[in-house]
């Protein structure tokens, strides 16, 4: 009977937990921008629980914290794959889970990978779709109970280039934005990210996303530690020193050009860990949500400023 019992908790647990998700929200609304008519085989997998790719209409789903607990402050998380993929559920839903849970409500954005078959332009379609994903947000903010002031960016990997991109390219509109709504993350978390397209880079991630013989200016465009200024949003940085696909220089060099620009940052660096380890670290008792919860805290972000959902 006392199993039975705890089965039955725990299902309603579960039950509890993905109630907070919401329906997914299209970017867009009629065609895409900056896309061409997709190859007839070009299509999402049926599964895409766990992963997808081939992405064509974007979308957030949204993740709402349980009623009188939302703080007002909201996160749009870009899961990672190398712009070739999408690891939606361990660098998208489960974190998103994880914010729901402090109050913050959460976005996770399902971003087209760059392609020349659906795109005119691929350099620049994920940046679209966060920087569409950031005005969406920050336009119904009062509908969703959420500071229009307190809203971030946050990326894993691949992902977190295309965060890093956003919070050091939010001056260069690359979408339709006639009512001139401020597209600048108000934070930054980026786990893992790939940051540069230099030396030290993720060598798939930047061939994916500007083609293996790109100019050295497309080169030092997209080498986001170059595009840092006095206004780029805080940031939180995460990753392990034995990271294997994306070297832990990324890291260490957005984290430096923070601090020549007087940008508050804060970095954790795992001594194990590898690449891609999403919201738990096998290889330490340490988790680096607990730490990003203090960080936010710290900041005022936990702090409640808007009328809550």
């Amino acid at each position: 009977m006392k199993k039975i019992s705890l089965l039955l908790a725990c299902l309603l647990s579960a039950l509890l937990t993905f109630a907070q998700e919401a329906a997914p929200i299209p970017l867009y609304t009629g065609v895409v921008p900056n896309s061409k008519p997709a190859p007839a085989d070009f299509v999402e997998p049926a599964n895409k629980a766990i992963s997808t790719n081939k992405v064509t209409v974007p979308d957030i789903t949204p993740f709402f914290p349980e009623k009188g607990k939302a703080n007002g402050t909201a996160v749009i998380i870009c899961p990672g794959g190398g712009y070739s993929g999408l690891a939606i559920r361990s660098e998208g839903y489960a974190v998103a889970q994880e914010f729901a849970k402090i109050g913050v409500t959460a976005f996770v954005l399902k971003y087209r990978l760059p392609n020349d078959l659906i795109m005119v332009d691929k350099t620049i379609g994920p940046l679209q779709d966060a920087e569409q994903a950031i005005l969406i947000v920050r336009t119904r903010a009062a509908e969703w109970g959420l500071n229009p002031a307190k809203i971030g960016i946050m990326g894993f990997s691949a992902g977190g280039h295309l965060a890093s991109t956003l919070a050091t390219h939010f001056d260069k509109w690359v979408i339709d934005n006639k009512a001139n709504i401020s597209l600048r993350p108000d934070f930054a978390i980026l786990m893992y990210p790939v940051i540069t397209f230099g030396e030290k880079t993720h060598r798939g991630s930047k061939n994916n996303l500007i083609g293996a013989n790109a100019t050295q200016d497309m080169v030092d465009l997209y080498s986001n530690e170059k595009q840092v200024t006095a206004n780029t949003p805080i940031t939180f940085l995460v990753q392990a020193a034995d990271d294997n696909v994306v070297p832990i220089e990324n890291s260490l060099i957005f984290y430096d050009a923070l601090l020549k620009n007087k940008v508050k940052g804060e970095m954790h660096v795992f001594a194990e860990g590898g690449h891609g380890f999403g919201l738990n670290n096998r290889k330490s008792k340490a988790h680096w949500f607990d730490w990003c919860t203090t960080w936010l805290d710290t900041n005022g972000l936990l702090t409640s400023s808007a009328a809550t959902k």
